[in-house]
């Protein structure tokens, strides 16, 4: 591999030097914008409780076959149980956070639920 031994190297002017001016070390990407925690992710919103009413759908599903409301086998009921309890959690989980963002309580902003 070839190197190039003769290339001069000169020092930055002073201005291109600090890439934010005058010494400071701020980073403008973190600063604190009351509009980024304003904004509602309806989408997310939307997918969480298309989740949690699946869910609640399945676990109801599950336990009428489990009582004999229904027709099927305890097999089909655990399916249904396992798939139900998988689309519940996450849905209950946004769903609550959503709606402690939407009433104002401490700790709970929109910001916490991701924006798809």
């Amino acid at each position: 591999m070839a190197s190039k031994r003769n290339v001069q190297y000169s020092r930055l002017a002073a201005d291109d030097d600090d890439y934010y001016g005058s010494g400071s070390q701020h980073d403008r990407r973190f600063d604190y914008e009351p509009k980024t925690f304003d904004k509602i992710p309806w989408k997310s919103i939307g997918l969480a409780l298309f989740l949690l009413s699946l869910g609640c759908m399945l676990l109801f599903l599950s336990f009428f076959i489990f009582t004999g409301h229904m027709g099927g086998e305890p097999s089909q009921a655990y399916g249904l149980l396992g798939l139900g309890l998988l689309a519940f959690l996450p849905g209950f989980y946004e769903t609550r956070i959503a709606y402690y963002s939407w009433r104002g309580a401490q700790g709970y902003r929109f910001a916490s639920i991701p924006d798809y």
